[in-house]
């Protein structure tokens, strides 16, 4: 139960508000000029406290940067990819403005000051809607929650609009002439799976033979893999596998045969096993070294001068990378480590997950493959998904069906991909052209004197099914109105 204890102090008699929290620990809600205004003050905390919102109103007095960094960013739980997206957005866009800023201090009218420093930093509307509606939300939505602050400073704040643009979506005769460009057999294998599963890029990569079921063709998304910076891994390495796709549901679908022929004869060309990956980076064996006298043989170097191997002259100077000049520049390095002259970075680690980096393939694959094909714009790997599922809607494909293979949530995410190739609206300017065609005065066409002849009849043998069903209608409630 709270009270109100009086207190005497230089500035006269003050009241002090206190009540035992959650805890059973005495707290104090505040000092006032009045008995009124304290009783007031503790009735308010044990209502919290009744509601579950219990707080301190002394943890709003902490920074901005306090909170974030050893409250709410350790403890959010998010996937690792998004904590990653979440550390640069933070860094860039967020702590700079806010970093020293008391809690208690931040309003509505300062989150939307924020806005605008960040336009007139150059932000784009997509990143600063990002950051308010992704992260500082969030922030403040468990500041409430945790009883930190009484107030949501961002809720109810405004960005700017971000117009969502129609897609361009790659057709077969682009996707032909960007097949043809690709560097080999393997990257082609990569690029047609994409698009005939629609697998996004985590999924594709994560693919093991033992996914696919080569006798019915079933291919069975189970797992994803993201690529993170070592310090956001939980181990320190690159890629993260995880136990479940985007969606955090498995799925199943089927695959043409003509894809799943060539991905079982990819299979058993290499030898791979069911748990090794369809897809992997495959470290080429090291040329066998060639055994050189260094006493005697010699060298011309790019400088046009002689070098002997196995000298530094010739690793340095001569620019020979060979076992024996290697050999001797690694032991001067040594002999002058041991007697303190060089400080050595740390040696490099060497990363053996077999997964393949999205940015190698874009940079050594996709990229050259997409400027030889000349194409006009300039599509991503993630298209290749987008036209997946444009082309089997584009072919008549159900909706719902459509959704599942691509591991949708909502039914309205799949819809956004009807009418999306340059052909969907042929239809329409067809049904234009006749129509101004027969306003004109012009003869209509013989196959649409047909058509509207056949659905003239077509209504007037509705017209006689709706009129008999009325006149039974009317005779099955007769002896209903008799019986009332």
């Amino acid at each position: 139960m709270g009270f109100t204890r009086k207190r005497k102090g230089p500035e006269g008699t003050r009241y002090q508000a206190l009540y035992d929290d959650a805890r059973g620990v005495r707290q104090t809600a505040g000092t006032f000029g009045t008995r009124k205004e304290a009783d007031r003050a503790w009735q308010r905390a044990e209502s919290r406290i009744a509601e579950g919102k219990a707080g301190d109103p002394r943890r709003a007095r902490q920074t901005f940067r306090t909170y974030v960094e050893e409250r709410w960013f350790p403890n959010h739980r998010i996937e690792a990819s998004t904590r990653q997206d979440y550390a640069y957005a933070l860094a860039s866009h967020v702590m700079p403005y806010f970093a020293d800023m008391k809690l208690q201090d931040i309003t509505s009218e300062t989150v939307r000051e924020w806005i605008t420093h960040l336009k007139k930093q150059g932000a784009s509307a997509y990143r600063i809607k990002y950051c308010k509606t992704a992260i500082l939300n969030a922030i403040f939505t468990t500041a409430v929650n945790d009883g930190v602050l009484v107030y949501h400073p961002s809720r109810g704040v405004k960005t700017d609009p971000v117009p969502e643009k129609p897609r361009q979506i790659i057709t077969a005769d682009q996707f032909a002439r960007i097949y043809e460009a690709l560097p080999d057999a393997t990257a082609q294998l990569l690029v047609e799976t994409d698009i005939e599963s629609g697998l996004r890029w985590g999924e594709l990569t994560e693919l093991r033979v033992k996914d696919l079921d080569f006798a019915t063709g079933i291919l069975t998304v189970s797992r994803s893999v993201v690529e993170l910076v070592p310090k956001f891994h939980p181990e320190g390495r690159r890629f993260l596998v995880k136990d479940y796709p985007k969606g955090k549901r498995w799925r199943r679908f089927k695959l043409s045969p003509q894809i799943v022929a060539k991905l079982k004869a990819h299979a058993e060309a290499n030898n791979l096993a069911p748990e090794d990956l369809f897809f992997s980076r495959r470290r080429a064996e090291p040329p066998k070294l060639e055994l050189l006298d260094p006493d005697t043989l010699t060298f011309e170097g790019p400088n046009g001068r002689t070098y002997t191997h196995g000298t530094t002259t010739a690793y340095s100077l001569g620019k020979c990378k060979c076992h024996h000049c290697r050999a001797a520049y690694a032991a001067y390095r040594a002999e002058r480590r041991s007697q303190g002259k060089d400080n050595p970075r740390k040696p490099r680690i060497i990363d053996d997950d077999p997964h393949i980096s999205a940015n190698w393939f874009r940079t050594r694959c996709w990229h050259p493959a997409r400027a030889a094909a000349d194409l006009g714009w300039s599509p991503r790997i993630h298209d290749l998904r987008h036209a997946h599922a444009s082309w089997l809607l584009a072919g008549g494909a159900d909706l719902q069906v459509v959704k599942e293979r691509l591991g949708h949530r909502k039914i309205s995410t799949t819809e956004r991909y009807l009418h999306t190739l340059p052909t969907a609206d042929e239809t329409a300017l067809e049904a234009l052209a006749k129509i101004r065609a027969t306003q004109a005065g012009q003869d209509a066409p013989a196959d649409l004197e047909a058509q509207l002849a056949e659905a003239q009849a077509k209504i007037t043998q509705l017209q006689a099914v709706l009129a008999d069903q009325l006149i039974a209608q009317h005779t099955e409630t007769r002896p209903n109105l008799r019986s009332v």
